[in-house]
C-alpha cells in the first residue's frame, strides 16, 4: 500500500457532534473536513440507524456506517482499515470502543484540536 493508512473514524452523535442532544463541540463543517481527506466515517450511537441515517443525509453527508453501540464491533468485522477511532462523550462511548477494538477519543477540546490538525489520507 506504499505507506497509505487507512483510517476510519466513528462518532457519537449526541453530546459529541453539534447536532446531538444536547449539542456536542465537533461541527458538521469538521466531519465533512475529516471525510474530504480520506478517512472513512460514520456514527455509532444510542440513536436508532434510522435516525442516524436522516441526520448524515439531512447535512450532505456520505457515510461508510451507522450501527447502534452495542454493535461497533461489526464495523470492524465489516470495514477493514489500519485504524480504528471513535469519538464520545460518556463511560459507555468508551467501554463501547474499547471493547470493540477502537482508541477511543473523549470529547474534549483535545480531540477537536486533533480532527482539525488531520491531514490527509
Amino acid at each position: 500500500m506504499d505507506g497509505y493508512l487507512t483510517k476510519l473514524i466513528s462518532f457519537d452523535i449526541d453530546g459529541t457532534l453539534e447536532i446531538g442532544d444536547p449539542p456536542g463541540g465537533i461541527t458538521m463543517e469538521m466531519v465533512r473536513r475529516v471525510k474530504g481527506l480520506g478517512y472513512l466515517i460514520g456514527s455509532c450511537s444510542d440513536r436508532t440507524v434510522s435516525e442516524q441515517r436522516r441526520i448524515w443525509r439531512d447535512n450532505g453527508i456520505k457515510v461508510e456506517f451507522t450501527v447502534l453501540k452495542h454493535r461497533l464491533e461489526e464495523v470492524k468485522e465489516q470495514i477493514p482499515a489500519d485504524e480504528y477511532y471513535h469519538v464520545g462523550d460518556t463511560e459507555a462511548d468508551r467501554r463501547a470502543s474499547l471493547q470493540a477494538g477502537f482508541n477511543f477519543l473523549p470529547m474534549d477540546d483535545a480531540v477537536i484540536r486533533f480532527l482539525n490538525g488531520l491531514t490527509p489520507q
